[in-house]
């Protein structure tokens, strides 16, 4: 996966330190109720498509641009879903890293799910009872979505 240029800029400056980033998850639902998962390149793991917000930008734009580079999918973002804070993770090459993230409820408005970009080797719609192993986040995004509850999640 491409580290983005500014976070490379940081990474010049701060090294491999902990490093707090603004992300963005979407749970994806088409016109039958499917979910739209990616496996991931870097871990072979199946997530909700997710990713880093460029600087400046608005997370539901950001989410809509992460489905679209990843999956070839067009969608619009409807609603929060939750906001949460990832746990520290350290990439392969040393970064220390930890996500805010802000979770979608987003809907397909069209595009043909594909692996679109190299972050992703596969891509698909998966309905509800089919759904892979998720993360923990993740599924609790996906709970969350079922539950019918319109307010977003927080940890408190």
């Amino acid at each position: 996966m491409p580290i983005p240029e500014f976070i490379v800029e940081i990474r010049k400056k701060i090294g491999h330190d902990l490093l707090w980033l603004p992300g963005v998850t979407g749970l994806v639902v088409d016109d039958a109720q499917r979910l739209l998962v990616v496996r991931r390149a870097d871990n072979l793991q199946w997530t909700l498509v997710s990713g880093c917000l460029d600087p400046g930008e608005q997370p539901a734009v950001g989410i809509v641009r992460e489905i679209l580079e990843e999956t070839g999918v067009t969608a619009r973002a409807e609603r929060v879903l939750a906001v949460d804070v990832t746990g520290q993770f350290a990439h392969a090459n040393g970064d220390e890293t930890v996500f805010m993230d802000v979770a979608f409820l987003c809907r397909a408005t069209g595009g043909t799910a594909r692996v679109n970009d190299d972050e992703s080797v596969d891509v698909g719609w998966v309905s509800i009872d089919e759904l892979p192993e998720l993360p923990a986040r993740h599924q609790a995004y996906v709970k969350q979505y079922l539950s019918g509850v319109e307010a977003a999640w927080f940890a408190e």
